[in-house]
C-alpha cells in the first residue's frame, strides 16, 4: 500500500512538473510562470488600467503588459538600482520629461509609485521611442532597446542612422549590452505568449 501511494504521489508530482515545463516553454520564463500560476490575481490586477493607458497612447496593451511584467513583475513599489520606480521602472529623468511635455504642474518623482501615474509616464516614453523608429518595418525591438538603454545607444546599434531600415535580427546582434539584448528578447517572447494565449 505504501509503495502504491509513493508511486501515485510521484506520478502527480511529475504531471505538475510537466505542466510547469510546458508553461515555461510557452512564456520563456519558468520561475515567474510558476508564480503566475500560484498567484494569478497579482498578474491581472492592473489589466484594466494597462489597457486604458496603452490605448490612450496608441500602444498594444499586450506589449505594455509585457514591459510591466519584465520591469517590475507587477510590483508598483519596486525601486530599481538606478532609481527607476514603479510598474514600468520609469527613471526620474524620463518622468520629468513626461511631466514637462504634458504640462503637469508640481510633479514629484514619488508619484511614480502610483500605478496610473507610472503607466502614463512609461507609456508616453515608450510611445515616443516607437515614433523615433517609425521608419523601420518592425520598430518593436528598436523601441524596447531605446526604452531600456536610451536613444543614443539604440542609434549606435542601428548603425548610427535611425532612418535606414535594418532587420530587427541584425539590430539585436549589434546590441553589445547583453542585458539589453536579453531585455528585448524576453519582452518580445512575453508579448508573443500573450498573443498566442489571446488575452493579457
Amino acid at each position: 500500500m505504501i509503495r502504491f501511494l509513493f508511486k501515485f504521489v510521484l506520478c502527480i508530482l511529475l504531471a505538475v512538473a510537466a505542466g510547469f515545463a510546458y508553461l515555461a516553454a510557452q512564456s520563456g520564463d519558468p520561475v515567474y510562470t510558476f508564480y503566475e500560476w500560484m498567484s494569478p490575481a497579482r498578474f491581472h490586477q492592473y489589466d484594466r488600467l494597462i489597457r486604458s493607458v496603452a490605448t490612450e497612447h496608441h500602444l498594444d496593451p499586450m506589449l505594455v503588459k509585457a514591459v510591466v511584467w519584465r520591469e517590475s513583475r507587477f510590483d508598483p513599489q519596486k525601486y530599481g538600482g538606478a532609481g527607476e520606480r514603479g510598474l514600468m521602472q520609469v527613471s526620474e529623468k524620463a518622468a520629468n520629461e513626461w511631466a514637462r511635455e504634458n504640462k503637469i504642474a508640481h510633479f514629484r518623482v514619488e508619484q511614480l509609485f502610483d500605478p496610473k501615474t507610472n503607466l502614463e509616464a512609461g507609456a508616453w516614453y515608450l510611445r515616443r521611442a516607437f515614433e523615433h523608429w517609425e521608419t523601420q518595418s518592425d520598430p518593436m525591438a528598436f523601441a524596447l532597446a531605446e526604452y531600456n538603454a536610451g536613444a543614443s545607444r539604440a542609434q549606435r546599434w542601428s548603425g548610427g542612422n535611425g532612418v535606414a531600415a535594418i532587420p530587427p535580427r541584425t539590430f539585436l546582434q549589434n546590441i553589445n549590452f547583453p542585458g539589453t539584448r536579453k531585455y528585448v528578447e524576453s519582452i518580445v517572447a512575453r508579448y508573443e505568449f500573450y498573443q498566442r494565449r489571446g488575452r493579457m
